[in-house]
């Protein structure tokens, strides 16, 4: 959004007084002008030759610099706003204007509407277990991961909650907690599903009926742990180590 202009009649005393060797701070002191204003217009008058409001190109802009940055503040608050929304929050600023010109101003931002990533709802307990994992086998050779079965389970909605959920975003923060969408694996209309892979290649997808306990999940590894396809390639007298979801 433009400010408010100087009046023409403080201009030319600007120009004038610096033409005559008075620095920037004085000019602004005497004249009761900031000093950002007075390099502004000794820089149009250097550049343009005159001090006069030049004529501007192309129609005003709709939306306003202000009102762009109060969307943005909004988009920032909450990723997963709507254009609708951000119309209404436009509309009460007294800034009335087409989902579109909002959608254009966001982009001009960096911010564009994007599928939200589905990712674990993780406790801080959780990430810190994880980063511990994590940093505590960062240095292991490839002999010791090839040693490594993965095993994890996960559920799939049949039906229910399963739709897409759009945030506003810049680029490379997909995996940003406020851009993604929390899941968890217990609700109805569902199937659990547990799986493993290792080096080796990957193993059987076992369907789990009722509730998993330790003792369900040991007969799992007890009939399908070997029996993989990819088992017969994964020699005996390796050390294979079972990592599943940290808790």
């Amino acid at each position: 959004m433009r400010s408010k202009e100087l009046p023409e009649e403080l201009r030319d005393p600007i120009v004038a007084r610096h033409r005559s060797g008075q620095g920037y701070k004085k000019n602004s002191a005497a004249l009761k002008v900031p000093k950002s204003t007075v390099a502004s217009i000794i820089l149009k008058w250097k550049t343009f030759g005159t001090t006069r409001t030049l004529s501007r190109a192309g129609r005003p802009a709709k939306l306003s610099y202000r009102g762009r940055r109060a969307l943005v503040r909004e988009v920032k608050k909450n990723p997963k706003i709507t254009v609708a929304e951000l119309q209404r929050c436009s509309r009460e600023m007294g800034e009335s204007c087409r989902k579109s010109t909002i959608t254009a101003a966001l982009h001009q931002s960096g911010l564009y509407g994007r599928v939200a990533r589905q990712k674990p709802l993780l406790s801080a307990r959780h990430m810190k277990a994880r980063m511990e994992f994590a940093k505590k086998h960062l240095k292991d050779s490839k002999m010791v991961r090839n040693k490594i079965l993965w095993a994890d389970e996960t559920k799939i909605e049949l039906f229910g909650l399963n739709s897409k959920r759009y945030v506003w975003r810049k680029p490379g923060t997909a995996h940003h907690p406020s851009n993604t969408v929390p899941t968890v694996k217990h609700g109805g209309g569902s199937i659990m599903l547990w799986g493993c892979f290792s080096a080796a290649g990957t193993g059987r997808l076992v369907a789990i009926e009722g509730k998993m306990n330790a003792a369900k999940y040991r007969d799992i590894l007890d009939e399908n742990l070997r029996t993989s396809d990819w088992a017969e390639g994964f020699p005996s007298n390796k050390t294979m180590t079972l990592s599943t979801q940290l808790k």
